[in-house]
């Protein structure tokens, strides 16, 4: 395809996605397949100038709709170029470097001389995935608000801006402003509104910025006001008498006039800015805000003045683009897995792909209704991201000409025993327990992990090996383990079959929370068995509980409740707990009866960093009097520890109106103080 075939190819792509995108709110393209065609575009013209035209999208910064009155911006909003890596961002800066005129501007001291070069400050922030906005102010009163649109002419949105909150509708100052801002939906408030979408039939959003536009430009403000939407202010323009001379003095002000400023930095050098970028990768993971990369402007206004524009984009900035969150694979095939309790998981085979930094070759599927939901077929195209930013799942599927129906399994892959559906539940399960190998091999797992017995060197092959060979079927044959047995296993010697009985000797000692955790018991975790610990004295005493008893304890509920009461109304569970105190496992508990639990029943999440404790240390003495320590934040939590560098944790707890510890105060109440 020569250049002209294909500019005119991806002309079309762009504008037909710029449509979907900016007046229907359904992209089809993700952020960084549009910018991939825009940079490939905007290259095939730069090496062949005579093919550019005033339509080309290179000319333009974006589309505008017609359901709002199209108003002219006084001062134009231009896009960003980006920069994709470390390599493209010094490109950038030398650019930027050769084009100023450093000797007329000494008197700013925005720029250090070295031996061998000169380097510039520079201004860095979060790239907020939301909708750009520009917000006109008189006299300190809000008059107008209006969407980016083409960056000369954009929606005016007013009333639907006057709903978000953190718009303020008065300045601290009777001044004169334009500011330009990101509006955003937090990812918990996304959640909630896909979840409220879900329950009323309505077409879910894709994501949190498309249910940000698609929020704030209802035709009905009342719509947008019901929508959970915030702001942040990237930049604004002052009248010449306020003697702002950088972009931070500029953000500075906007916070004193009152409005929502994310956190900057200012950069010595090129070096300090992929610093920056690096640590922001790690950090906006903590965020309830979406990102999509770091914005890096020079922060002199009159070095900026001075460098000028592109017909689309200032030269003084760029956007450094984080690798991409979610990307688009090919499903090869689905293989299904077998857990511990026989829950049949599906798991998507990809066509590797990079994720976050990494290469993804399968995702998630969660269950067969998750399939069913998505529509998946073999061969359909996926879009993978990470949940937590840690498993990657697949959250959406569009069909391509190799698409072909994909058979749910009706037999345990494993066993082929016929699979069952629990009422209630949207799991399948193999009901052949004890003969299906895959359960007996995640049971072991599960026994020997680190928040159960804590047998270090069990992993993964080894356990394999033995079930493979039939020296452990249940739990309590580990304790029967020989060294003559485990050195007919691949790569263990004498001196590793010897490692391997030390650490079962080791664990003979444990806790009754780690040993009701090890168990395995359906729907019980690390945190219920605490809870179970603090409420039972002894195993003895939890096998004996009553559902209405167990049912009432705060954690529990009804469903744990009745697995509790169904696992020990087995005669195989209850032999398996008194074989394993046969062979020597000793049980305490740690939660002292005697003494009062005075944090029963309480609820902490720590967030930040601790100066004089780890999070775990901290959360293991709060559980020594009684008290949960979940992981995230909700309605139950009763205080929330804030640490150094607190993550988005502490702003939720502040607008669930949650009562916040200072590290000191958390140090006072484990005292008794």
């Amino acid at each position: 395809m020569d250049a002209q075939a294909r500019i005119l190819k991806l002309r079309k792509l762009i504008e037909q996605n710029s449509y979907k995108y900016y007046v229907e709110d359904n992209p089809e393209l993700e952020d960084w397949e549009y910018d991939a065609l825009f940079k490939e575009l905007k290259d095939l013209e730069e090496k062949n100038p005579s093919l550019i035209t005033p339509e080309s999208p290179t000319q333009r910064v974006g589309g505008i709709s017609d359901k709002f009155e199209t108003i002219t911006h006084k001062n134009r909003l231009y896009s960003l170029d980006n920069s994709n890596n470390d390599v493209e961002l010094k490109l950038w800066y030398n650019r930027v470097l050769k084009e100023i005129s450093f000797e007329s501007n000494k008197q700013l001291n925005l720029f250090s001389e070295n031996k061998n070069h000169i380097d510039i400050e520079m201004a860095c922030e979060l790239k907020i995935d939301g909708l750009a906005v520009s917000l006109t102010y008189e006299k300190g009163r809000f008059v107008q608000g209006l969407t980016r649109g083409d960056g000369i002419q954009g929606e005016d949105i007013t009333n639907n801006l006057k709903t978000i909150k953190a718009i303020p509708l008065r300045l601290f100052e009777d001044i004169d402003v334009e500011v330009r801002g990101e509006i955003y939906m937090p990812v918990s408030s996304f959640k909630k509104l896909n979840e409220s979408q879900i329950k009323t039939n309505q077409k879910q959003f894709a994501n949190p910025r498309n249910a940000a536009s698609g929020s704030i430009r209802q035709l009905d403000p009342k719509v947008t006001s019901e929508r959970d939407l915030s702001i942040f202010i990237y930049a604004a323009i002052f009248d010449k008498k306020e003697n702002i001379l950088t972009h931070t003095q500029a953000l500075d002000k906007c916070k004193k006039l009152g409005f929502r400023v994310n956190k900057y930095s200012k950069c010595k050098n090129i070096n300090e800015v992929i610093a920056f970028c690096s640590e922001m990768s790690e950090y906006r993971k903590t965020l309830d805000y979406a990102t999509d990369g770091v914005v890096i402007k020079v922060n002199s206004i009159a070095y900026q003045n001075e460098l000028g524009y592109t017909s689309r984009a200032p030269k003084w900035a760029t956007a450094f683009k984080f690798p991409p969150e979610e990307v688009w694979s090919e499903l090869i095939d689905v293989e299904f897995s077998v857990g511990r309790t026989g829950v049949v998981t599906p798991v998507a085979v990809l066509e590797p792909v990079n994720l976050s930094g990494s290469t993804v070759s399968r995702a998630s599927m969660y269950n067969f209704d998750e399939i069913q939901r998505l529509n998946i077929s073999i061969g359909d195209e996926v879009l993978i991201k990470k949940a937590a930013e840690i498993i990657p799942k697949v959250v959406r599927a569009r069909k391509t000409n190799k698409s072909k129906k994909l058979i749910l399994p009706q037999v345990c892959p494993c066993c082929n025993t016929k699979l069952v559906e629990v009422e209630g539940e949207v799991n399948v399960y193999c009901p052949n327990k004890l003969h299906c190998s895959a359960q007996v091999k995640g049971r072991i797992e599960y026994f020997v992990s680190k928040s159960a017995m804590d047998i270090d060197g069990f992993g993964e092959s080894i356990i394999e090996q033995l079930v493979d060979k039939g020296f452990v079927y249940v739990p309590s044959d580990l304790y029967k383990l020989t060294s003559n047995e485990l050195m007919q296993l691949d790569l263990v010697k004498d001196k590793t079959a010897s490692n391997l009985i030390m650490a079962l000797e080791k664990s003979k000692n444990t806790t009754l929370s780690r040993f009701i955790n090890a168990l395995g018991i359906r729907l019980v975790g690390k945190e219920s068995s605490d809870i179970l610990a603090q409420n039972y004295k002894t195993i003895n005493e939890l096998i004996d509980a009553k559902f209405e008893d167990l049912s009432l304890i705060a954690g529990i509920g009804e469903k744990m409740a009745k697995s509790i009461v169904d696992f020990f109304s087995d005669k195989a569970n209850i032999n398996l707990v008194y074989e394993l105190i046969k062979l020597g496992i000793k049980i305490t508990n740690r939660y002292s009866f005697e003494n009062n639990l005075r944090l029963k029943g309480k609820s902490f999440v720590i967030t930040g960093t601790l100066g004089t404790m780890s999070r775990e240390v901290a959360q293991e003495k709060l559980k020594a009097l009684g008290a949960k320590t979940p992981n995230s934040v909700s309605k139950y939590t009763n205080y929330v520890v804030v640490g150094q560098n607190p993550g988005s944790k502490a702003q939720k707890a502040k607008e669930l109106g949650i009562e916040s510890l200072t590290e000191q105060d958390l140090i006072s109440l484990i005292k008794g103080e």
